[in-house]
């Protein structure tokens, strides 16, 4: 198997592109300046070892502390949880969230054999205890997608934080069902947040 085929077949696992896709990804790069392809090959050779989770939100950052969590101007009395850091980006893209963030790392379904123990649940609780400047978070807002196991987990935190003075609501209509919040419009995803509805 030739350098090429090869290629091609480990461009085309990654999400989105097909082997056509692919195929044109590795001409294009056959094409391109040698200091733009080994830049290129140098970003994707430090980019596990460069990044890592948030140790206070979960998301992806380079620092111990991502700029959000560190970014005293952001609401602390709102946490916003999602379900991959992903979704992070997707929200602030909006403009419409100025909170905190809360990444679970996943959804409960146990058909894969995930439960809430292996998500980053337990954390979030602990983060409903006053912070530094002995501010409480008021609201949870949980944006996991609009999909079977997003609803399974939206209902476990629901009944999780029923008994806590905490407010806990979630992404309003607009958002398709079985979609992803990674694919919606940032108009879509503005009227959702905005228009949020009381789950407790």
């Amino acid at each position: 198997m030739t350098i090429l085929d090869q290629l091609i077949i480990g461009f085309s696992r990654l999400p989105g592109v097909g082997k056509k896709s692919a195929g044109r990804i590795v001409y294009y790069l056959l094409k391109a300046d040698t200091e733009y392809l080994n830049t290129l090959a140098d970003l994707i050779k430090r980019l596990k070892p460069s990044i890592r989770n948030c140790v206070v939100c979960g998301t992806y950052t380079e620092t111990e502390i991502c700029s959000l969590c560190s970014d005293n101007r952001r609401d602390s009395e709102q946490i916003c949880v999602v379900e991959e850091s992903k979704d992070v980006q997707t929200i602030e893209a909006t403009g419409v969230f100025n909170g905190k963030f809360h990444v679970l790392g996943g959804v409960i379904s146990p058909i894969d054999g995930v439960g809430p123990e292996d998500l980053s649940i337990r954390k979030l609780l602990a983060r409903l205890s006053p912070d530094s400047d002995g501010k409480n978070v008021k609201e949870i807002i949980i944006a996991t997608n609009p999909t079977i196991e997003g609803d399974t987990t939206a209902l476990y935190l629901v009944n999780l934080l029923k008994n806590t003075d905490v407010t806990v609501s979630r992404l309003a209509l607009g958002l398709p069902v079985g979609g992803d919040l990674e694919y919606a419009d940032k108009l879509t995803l503005s009227r959702s947040l905005n228009g949020r509805t009381k789950l407790s």
